[in-house]
């Protein structure tokens, strides 16, 4: 049953006993801004839940969901480095993570088993159109980065009729990623910037430039890219990355990172919380106060 939204300045809901819980799994964790979002739409519907983050190392992240859900969880999302893991860990896939081979999603089955979903390249997409993106209907995207983000908006850009090329700093990432995707190409890393004047669509799917990642400092010459040239950057803390940056300097078109994490969100908000929350100027505000 739909619940009639309330103000988001509305105090925090009451937690009990029966309180719906669910986090987000990820090393590190503490740039994501899901827990601010996600709570946000708990107060806003007066869901009794919470939703918390949740550090959790590679080599524990097993151990970590089956915990959970020994816990009571409904279910988590996954970020950096454990998609690919959270999709091998899964009973079954939807469809789109079936064809990444990536996991964003868990959902805990009241049977015990594990319900993986993919829904970082429909976020992604669907951030494109709310901010009014178009691409030509036989376009060309690069996207720099072979992990789990990478795979789920491939799929998603190539369901839109995109040629799709793959960069990556390992090439055997990259070449691995072009055979799970059928007409994925894969570009070497050394080339990829040299060769931007070919493309319409430029995609950060790694964690370069991120606040506290490997390198917060990456900031790639665009300089060989059209004027038509659309640079997005999944990264979302900082909001202004040194790639959106430098492609404003050059006075390209930019779309940040915050758009994706808000329409990925909803479906596992949908099946968590039993709310399909809505995505709008007022969510958008509420989150950007959390930075």
């Amino acid at each position: 049953m739909t619940k009639k939204p309330e103000s988001a300045s509305a105090p925090c809901q009451r937690i009990t006993g029966k309180a719906r819980l669910a986090g987000v799994l990820g090393w590190p964790v503490s740039h994501s801004r899901s827990p601010a979002l996600h709570n946000y739409w708990l107060r806003r519907y007066g869901i009794d839940g919470a939703y918390v983050p949740l550090p959790v190392r590679p080599e524990q992240f097993e151990t970590a969901v089956r915990g959970l859900q020994a816990a009571g969880f409904r279910g988590a999302n996954v970020t950096i480095p454990h998609k690919e893991a959270a999709c091998a860990l899964a009973d079954d896939l939807d469809p789109s993570a079936r064809r990444a081979g990536a996991v964003n999603t868990l959902v805990f089955e009241e049977d015990g088993r594990i319900r993986g979903l993919s829904t970082d390249g429909d976020g992604f997409v669907a951030s494109m159109d709310a901010k009014g993106l178009t691409l030509p209907a036989s376009g060309r995207a690069l996207l720099l980065g072979a992990g789990g983000a990478a795979r789920s908006v491939a799929a998603a850009l190539q369901d839109r009729g995109l040629h799709v090329a793959v960069t990556n700093r390992t090439p055997a990432r990259a070449e691995s990623l072009a055979e799970v995707l059928p007409g994925l190409e894969a570009v070497p890393w050394a080339a990829w910037e040299a060769g931007l004047g070919a493309y319409d669509l430029l995609v950060n799917t790694t964690s370069l430039g991120m606040e506290g990642g490997p390198d917060p400092m990456f900031r790639p010459s665009l300089k060989a890219a059209a004027r038509h040239l659309v640079v997005a950057d999944i990264v979302y803390v900082p909001r202004l990355t040194p790639l959106l940056a430098e492609a404003e300097q050059r006075g390209l078109k930019t779309l940040g990172g915050l758009g994706m994490l808000l329409h990925q969100a909803r479906l596992g908000f949908r099946e968590w919380f039993g709310q399909d929350p809505e995505v709008d100027a007022e969510t958008e505000a509420s989150v950007t106060a959390s930075f």
